[in-house]
């Protein structure tokens, strides 16, 4: 399976783009926004490819060409305003669904927030994020691709423990983002999970046995 990650470059798509590259199974490329990440990449033997989110949707077309799935890790980060968060969270992510239809693309993983679907639990000084999120799932959903949503927890960039929880409507909590990477990589092949949404925790059972549970929510 010919894998492309958008994103790559940040903390969850670097974890993800390294697991992929020594998984027999998939061939990974890394989507990428700046010409001295797609170098870094390529350095390491990795394919790497120029899209900016906030471009058009022909030219993440072009960097979707030839994907069996994307994953899509992207995010504006803590540090920008509103407007990012609209841009790259909601549109940018739309746009990027929207290429993996035209392109052929099959499937679709995408990292959203804990209880974006849920607007009652959306934390008040993050509401603009959340809908961001919240939107941008719904879009996936309405698409033709054979989606899955993970939806972590406060993200810490503690090792892996490898064993977590998932859930439709779990408590709050945290999760390395080494772990949600753990989880993404797993998709990709875990049957059971195409379409579901399901919130990330740290928890007590490996990846495996978490998502083979997927098979039983509707």
């Amino acid at each position: 399976m010919n894998v492309a990650v958008i994103g790559a470059n940040g903390k969850i798509g670097q974890h993800l783009v390294e697991q992929l590259q020594n998984d027999d199974k998939h061939k990974v490329v890394a989507v990428v926004r700046k010409q001295e990440q797609k170098q870094s990449w390529e350095e390491k033997g990795i394919e790497a490819r120029l899209a900016d989110l906030e471009g058009s949707v022909d030219d993440l077309q072009t960097a979707l060409n030839g994907a069996d799935a994307v994953v899509f890790t992207a995010g504006s980060g803590a540090n920008t305003g509103d407007d990012k968060t609209l841009l790259v969270d909601l549109d940018g992510a739309v746009k990027t669904v929207e290429a993996a239809e035209n392109t052929g693309a099959k499937r679709f993983i995408m990292v959203s927030a804990w209880q974006a679907n849920n607007r009652e639990n959306w934390a008040e000084q993050l509401l603009p994020y959340y809908a961001a999120k919240h939107y941008a799932d719904k879009e996936l959903m309405r698409s033709n691709l054979n989606w899955t949503i993970v939806r972590p927890g406060a993200l810490t960039d503690d090792p892996a423990s490898g064993k977590v929880v998932v859930g439709e409507s779990l408590a709050p909590g945290s999760v390395p983002r080494e772990d949600v990477a753990n989880v993404l990589h797993r998709c990709l092949d875990e049957s059971g999970t195409e379409r579901k949404a399901f919130d990330l925790m740290s928890g007590e059972s490996d990846v495996q046995q978490s998502l083979q549970a997927m098979k039983e929510l509707a």
